[in-house]
């Protein structure tokens, strides 16, 4: 991952979950929220009901591979979060770069631009 930065801090998951919107497939969850910085920033979860200790970790490359296929697709300056769900371990990182790039991105998007005003003309 090239320009981002990995999320730690557990207050930055609870702020994204309460307050950030999101993105619902069937193997991820993508909640993201723009972030004052001007850095993008990645946490990626697995629960425990998505599997074993080797299905969740699985799970984690998994989406660290498909992000980093559309790491540069993603917009620039938010926080992400990524939420594995049960089902993930058997997918491939292809299948969720492929929900990254027909849902998850152009609602990241298409939220980002309902909040800029109308220009004038």
């Amino acid at each position: 991952m090239k320009n981002t930065i990995t999320i730690t801090d557990n207050k930055v998951f609870l702020n994204l979950y309460k307050r950030g919107k999101y993105a619902a497939g069937k193997a991820v969850t993508v909640y993201y929220k723009k972030n004052p910085r001007g850095q993008t920033r990645l946490g990626i979860t697995t629960g425990k009901k998505v599997g074993s200790a080797v299905v969740r970790s699985r799970c984690r490359r998994i989406i660290r591979a498909a992000y980093s296929i559309c790491e540069d697709d993603f917009p620039k300056g938010y926080d992400y979060i990524i939420v594995a769900r049960p089902g993930c371990g058997e997918m491939k990182s292809t299948n969720i770069a492929g929900f990254f790039k027909m849902k998850a991105i152009p609602a990241i998007l298409k939220n980002s631009a309902a909040k800029r005003p109308a220009e004038k003309k």
